[in-house]
Parts: C-alpha cells; sequence; structure tokens
C-alpha cells in the first residue's frame, strides 16, 4: 500500500519551480570504471545547473572525492541511513527525487542496470531510481564491457523499462549511448 510522503521536515531541498533558477540535475554514479570521469561530469553540468551528486559504494573506488566541486553535495549510502532518525524525519532519497528537476546515471554500471531492471532498491541510488517521479526526465549511461552488455542475459533481465524511449509503454528514461556522454567532458 503506498502511504503519502511526510512532509519536509528537517531538510529544505525541495522548493518549487521558479522560472530564474537553474535547473536542477541529480547527478548518480554507480560502480563502474567509467566513475573516474565523474567529477568532471560534476564540473560540466555545474556550470549552468545546480547539481547534487550521488554515488554507490563501488564507484567510490574510483571517484576522486577531492575534485568534485565544491558547489556539488556528494551523497553516498551513509548519509541515506546517518540523515533518518526516527518517524516523521525526511528521507534522503524522496528529498533528492523531490529537489531534482532531471536524473542522470552516469555510469550506469552492469550491476546497478540488473537491480533497477528488477526493481531493486538497496542503495541510495536504486531506491532514488525507485521513487523517482517519471514525469521527469531520467538519462542513463550505460559503461559496461561490450561483451557484458550484449550479453544474453540482459535482454531477458529486460532493462526492462530500459527499451526506454522506443517504446511508449517503457518507462521514460533515455539511454545515452557511451560516446554521446563522453562526449560532454
Amino acid at each position: 500500500m503506498a502511504h503519502p510522503e511526510p512532509p519536509t521536515a528537517n531538510m529544505n531541498l525541495y522548493q518549487p519551480n521558479s522560472a530564474t533558477r537553474k535547473p536542477r540535475i541529480l547527478l548518480a554514479a554507480s560502480g563502474s570504471v567509467a566513475s573516474i570521469k565523474f567529477a568532471n561530469l560534476c564540473h560540466c553540468f555545474s556550470e549552468w545547473a545546480e547539481v547534487k551528486a550521488v554515488a554507490t559504494k563501488a564507484s567510490l573506488h574510483f571517484i576522486d572525492r577531492v575534485s568534485v566541486p565544491k558547489d556539488v553535495t556528494l551523497y553516498t549510502d551513509e548519509d541515506e541511513w546517518s540523515m533518518w532518525k526516527k518517524i516523521g524525519d525526511s528521507v534522503l532519497h524522496i528529498e533528492l527525487r523531490r529537489w531534482a528537476d532531471i536524473m542522470v546515471i552516469a555510469p550506469l554500471s552492469a550491476n546497478t542496470l540488473g537491480k533497477i531492471a528488477g526493481g531493486l532498491c538497496d542503495n541510495l541510488l536504486t531506491c532514488i531510481v525507485r521513487a523517482w517521479d517519471y514525469s521527469k526526465p531520467m538519462f542513463v549511461a550505460p559503461a559496461m564491457n561490450t561483451f557484458m552488455w550484449n550479453n544474453p542475459s540482459r535482454p531477458s533481465h529486460g532493462l526492462m523499462g530500459f527499451h526506454l524511449s522506443h517504446h511508449k509503454e517503457s518507462w521514460p528514461v533515455e539511454i545515452m549511448e557511451t560516446v554521446q556522454w563522453l562526449s560532454l567532458l
């Protein structure tokens, strides 16, 4: 049974849209070696947008936190669990999905792709995706070895919704090819 979202208590992440503010981008990295480029992506987006970032535990092996722009807050699983203390407190993954106008997952690892396609939500990133408001755009940039991408199990686990903008009944998520998202750097 779905429950209404609690009012924002302690966090002031969400503010109504304003025509004068910059777009709000929630940029996320999962555990691919391509996460080495994550700080560069943060810099590129923060030049013209407000950016908040999410990194999975595996992606932190590749991300140089010192290189992430100072004005970009980097959230991890630990933040999800440490911010909530009692019933009625704000929940980070809900606050971040409210705050964002758009979500970009770059890179999207094979592991996180499988979790999302299967509806799993065992970390901050996958909880945000599970709770995402699909009236807002989401872009994903898969980054994995070609053999992993072409593996027969990928179509069977479906990319379920990740046959994205090609089918009206699919989730409204746009897949960016590696060349597209690397050209942003």
